[in-house]
Parts: C-alpha cells; sequence; structure tokens
C-alpha cells in the first residue's frame, strides 16, 4: 500500500480464503477488505487515538444515519464526553483530490451530525475546518485539533 503522510503504525496485515488482502481494524475489532480508502482510514484513525489523544471508545468507524430519508455511513466519527458527534471524518483514497465537491459531501453528511469539527483526508493532504452553525460558517484551521482541544470548544 502506498506510503502516507501519517505516522506509521503496526497494523496486521492477512489473506483472506480468496487471496485478498484484509488489515486487521481495532476499533471494529475484526479483518476487513484492504482498500485504499480503508487503508487511509485505519491510519487516520490510529493517528487520532495515539497522537492526539481521541479515546478509542468515542471512535465509530461507518457509522450509519440518515440524511433525505436516505441511510449514509460516514467513515468515521469521534463522539465528545457528551456523546454527541465532535469530529465528522471523510477519508478518501490517495488518488482521490480533495476538492470542493470532496468537501461539500462531508458538510453534507454533517448538515444531520452536527459534528463542531471536520476532517477530510486522502492520507496526503489533510484539511480540517470548525463548524459554526449558529452563523454558518466554516473556519479552516491549520490543524486537526487534540480530542482535549475539541472537547474543550
Amino acid at each position: 500500500m502506498q506510503a502516507l503522510d501519517l505516522p506509521p503504525f503496526d497494523y496486521k496485515i492477512r489473506q483472506n480464503s480468496a487471496n485478498i488482502p484484509e488489515i486487521w481494524d481495532e476499533l471494529r475489532r475484526k479483518y476487513v477488505v484492504l482498500t485504499p480508502e480503508e487503508w487511509v482510514r485505519q491510519h487516520v484513525a490510529q493517528y487520532l487515538m495515539t497522537h492526539l489523544g481521541y479515546p478509542r471508545g468515542l471512535l465509530s468507524l461507518e457509522r450509519g444515519h440518515r440524511y433525505n430519508q436516505r441511510q449514509k455511513r460516514t467513515d468515521l466519527v469521534a463522539l465528545g464526553p457528551d456523546g454527541r458527534p465532535l469530529l465528522l471524518v471523510e477519508c478518501k483514497r490517495p488518488s482521490v483530490a480533495i476538492t470542493p465537491a470532496v468537501a461539500q459531501q462531508v458538510a453534507t453528511y454533517n448538515q444531520t451530525m452536527r459534528a463542531p469539527f471536520l476532517l477530510l483526508s486522502n492520507g496526503l493532504v489533510h484539511y480540517c475546518w470548525r463548524v459554526d452553525f449558529e452563523r454558518g460558517v466554516n473556519e479552516r484551521l491549520a490543524d486537526i485539533p487534540t480530542y482535549a482541544e475539541a472537547s474543550a470548544s
């Protein structure tokens, strides 16, 4: 898999019975098919836990939610101490450019989730925003906030 602009972590990869590579997902506690997007998702999840202090028990991968009568899935959601969405993460494979249309996708998901922070990553490029729902504006952040920083906002 491609080297990413995220710190490496200890991962477990195996081949399943159909000879398809799988990676151990610590959050879901099972092996999942290792796609390029999954490679990014696993790196982002590990970075949030290991380097930014997001509690493992408050991270949820591929959480379902409804938007416009349709069932959607978010790549990763970090919950705050109150159990509400704190950080909504959308991961793309490294070959997918982070465009305004991709950013609009995560913003659209967030209309129902209402997380105060959004993170968009293809593993090589990362964009993070603080969402002010009252004023209807998004503020681009230079860095991804730590769990303590995000929780205090």
